[in-house]
C-alpha cells in the first residue's frame, strides 16, 4: 500500500509536471538522439560493418562529425511538446488518483497507482505522437547527411502537405502501446520507492533530494524496461518511407524478427538505460521542487486572503 495520504491536486500536478518535463529533456536528449540513430540505422550490406557498432561508437561518431550540437538535434520539437505533454501526464496521474479516491487523501494500493499511471499515458499520446514523429525524422536526417527538413516547423509543414494530419500522427497506435503500460509502471515504481525510502513516521513529501533522484531515476529504468520493444517498432515505423509498412506495426515486427531476430526489439537498450536514470531523476526532482513551490504559494495566498 502507498503511504502517500496527502491530498492530490491535478492542477498543481499539471504545472509542476510541465517543469519536470523541461528538466527531463535537457538532461536526457543527447542519449535519446543516440537511441534513435541506433534503432533506425540501416541493415549493413553483406560483409560490411554496421554504421554504428554500439552506443559508445554512435556517441563518438556523432561528436566527431557534428560536435555537441549534433547530440541536441531535434530538441526543439520535444521542448515545445514536452512542457504540455508532461503537464498533461502528471495531471492525468493526479486525476487517476482522485477518480479512485472516495475521500481526499485516501491511501491507494499499488495496482490503483498503476491504473492511474496508465490513464496518464492515454492523456499524453495526442501530444506525444506528433512530437516523436518530428523528433525521430530530424534525428535520423542529421545522421544520414541528407537535409530534407529545415527544422521542426518545416518538417511538420512537409508532413501535412504530403499526407495531411495522418502524416503528422503516424505511429499513434504504437505510441499508445508504448506509453500506457510504461506510464503505469513509471508512476507505480516512483511511489513504491518513495514509500520504501521514507523513514518511519515521516511523510514521502519530506524525502531528501538524493532519495527523490534515486526514486525518479529507477522509475525511469522500470518505465523503459516495459517501453523499449514498442519504442523500437515506433521509431522504425515513424521514420519509414510512406507505404513501406501497409499493415502498420505488424509489418515492422515481422521484418525485424525475420531479418535481425528478437534481440532487435531491444536496439538502443544501453543508450535508453543510460539516459533513463539521469533524465527521469531530473524530471521528478523538478516536479517535486515545483510542487513544493506551488504549495507554498497556495499557503501564502490563503494566509493573505484569510481563507
Amino acid at each position: 500500500m502507498s503511504k502517500n495520504a496527502q491530498p492530490v491536486s491535478p492542477t498543481k500536478n499539471f504545472f509542476a509536471g510541465g517543469f519536470g518535463g523541461v528538466c527531463l529533456v535537457f538532461a536526457g536528449h543527447p542519449l535519446d538522439t543516440i537511441k534513435v540513430r541506433l534503432q533506425t540505422q540501416p541493415k549493413p550490406s553483406p560483409g560490411q560493418p554496421p554504421l554504428y557498432s554500439g552506443t559508445f561508437d554512435c556517441f563518438r561518431k556523432t561528436l566527431l562529425r557534428e560536435g555537441v550540437r549534433g547530440l541536441y538535434k531535434g530538441m526543439a520539437a520535444p521542448i515545445v511538446g514536452v512542457t504540455p505533454m508532461f503537464a498533461v501526464c502528471f495531471f492525468g496521474f493526479g486525476l487517476g488518483i482522485k477518480l479512485q479516491q472516495k475521500h481526499p487523501g485516501d491511501v491507494l494500493a499499488y495496482p490503483q497507482l498503476f491504473a492511474a499511471g496508465m490513464l496518464s499515458g492515454v492523456f499524453t499520446t495526442g501530444i506525444m505522437a506528433p512530437g516523436e514523429r518530428i523528433k525521430c525524422l530530424l534525428q535520423i536526417q542529421a545522421a544520414s547527411g541528407e537535409v530534407k527538413y529545415a527544422g521542426p516547423m518545416d518538417c511538420m509543414k512537409q508532413l501535412y502537405k504530403a499526407n495531411g494530419i495522418r502524416g503528422i500522427y503516424k505511429g499513434t497506435v504504437l505510441t499508445l502501446m508504448r506509453d500506457v503500460p510504461a506510464s503505469g509502471m513509471y508512476f507505480m515504481t516512483y511511489e513504491w520507492l518513495k514509500n520504501i525510502l521514507t523513514p518511519e513516521g515521516r511523510s514521502p513529501s519530506e524525502l531528501s533530494v538524493p532519495s527523490v533522484l534515486f526514486a525518479g531515476g529507477m522509475a525511469g529504468i522500470f518505465n523503459w524496461a516495459v517501453a523499449i520493444p514498442p519504442d523500437v517498432l515506433k521509431s522504425r515505423f515513424q521514420t519509414a518511407p510512406e507505404g513501406k509498412y501497409p499493415h502498420g506495426f505488424r509489418d515492422v515486427l515481422r521484418e525485424l524478427i525475420r531479418e535481425e531476430g528478437v534481440a532487435s526489439l531491444y536496439k538502443g537498450f544501453t543508450a535508453v538505460m543510460l539516459r533513463a536514470f539521469p533524465a527521469n531523476a531530473a524530471c521528478f526532482l523538478g516536479f517535486e521542487v515545483a510542487l513544493k513551490f506551488l504549495n507554498w504559494v497556495s499557503e501564502r495566498l490563503k494566509f493573505i486572503t484569510g481563507c
